[in-house]
């Protein structure tokens, strides 16, 4: 099975019966999370009961995309998976957080950390992990595999290089904040849904795939937004919703 599930899809924080950014990559038996916010770790658990994955990927320390992982850590602390580790990719701000957390646990004994920004081999991945402008050190995240290709920006402000992101991406999950006011922002580091519509299509992205909704804001409009400057398929992140990935 290839294929994106949605743990989460709200930004800053859940709304009632749903979580923040997270989602669940699945490649042929390979299980990769990426971002971990606010009531993900229970969804992730109903897909993986065990809580086994093979690489966590976190974008950066804000809690609305992290601070689950720390849920995950102490299962493998001191549950079933004990004295097991776990390839984790992330920002340093994201340590930083987690330690503030467990200021008495050795962090390493659960995670092999790799710091991103940088470009790794994930299992079946070839992992690029880019710098986006955000209020926090953010990495945009690309995942190929063969002729497949998925992207992620987490959160950003416009920039040029979420053209060469989500490149030919089969899907592009995309930030889609559409706060109150955000083109006024004085100091925005956030997207529009018609945003994130322009550069799906200066990739040339294949399917763009929406999250990080402020919540109580109207999805279906941010959907409509998006569509009317992007020509493919657009997505609104659900919770638990499966998206099959698949050559161009």
């Amino acid at each position: 099975m290839r294929r994106v599930r949605v743990l989460g899809s709200c930004g800053a924080y859940p709304e009632p019966g749903r979580a923040c950014s997270g989602f669940l990559i699945e490649w042929d038996g390979f299980r990769l999370v990426l971002d971990l916010g606010y009531a993900t770790l229970p969804r992730l658990l109903s897909h993986c009961p065990d809580g086994v994955v093979d690489a966590v990927v976190i974008t950066h320390e804000h809690p609305d995309h992290c601070v689950d992982l720390h849920g995950l850590f102490r299962m493998y602390l001191y549950g079933e998976q004990r004295g097991r580790t776990l390839p984790r990719y992330c920002t340093p701000g994201v340590l930083a957080r987690l330690e503030g957390l467990e200021p008495d646990a050795d962090l390493r004994t659960v995670f092999d950390i790799f710091e991103l920004p940088g470009a790794y081999r994930v299992g079946p991945f070839e992992l690029t992990g880019v710098l986006l402008p955000h209020y926090v050190p953010n990495v945009g995240v690309r995942l190929q595999a063969g002729e497949v290709a998925l992207a992620y920006t987490g959160d950003t402000d416009p920039d040029p290089l979420l053209a060469t992101l989500g490149r030919d991406a089969d899907v592009y999950i995309v930030d889609a904040t559409d706060r109150e006011g955000e083109l006024l922002q004085p100091d925005r580091n956030l997207l529009t849904a018609a945003e994130a519509g322009y550069w799906a299509t200066r990739a040339g992205a294949r399917r763009l795939l929406l999250t990080h909704f402020w919540p109580g804001n109207d999805r279906e409009k941010a959907a409509a937004e998006a569509r009317s400057v992007f020509n493919g398929e657009v997505l609104i992140a659900e919770e638990d919703l499966d998206i099959p990935l698949a050559a161009n």
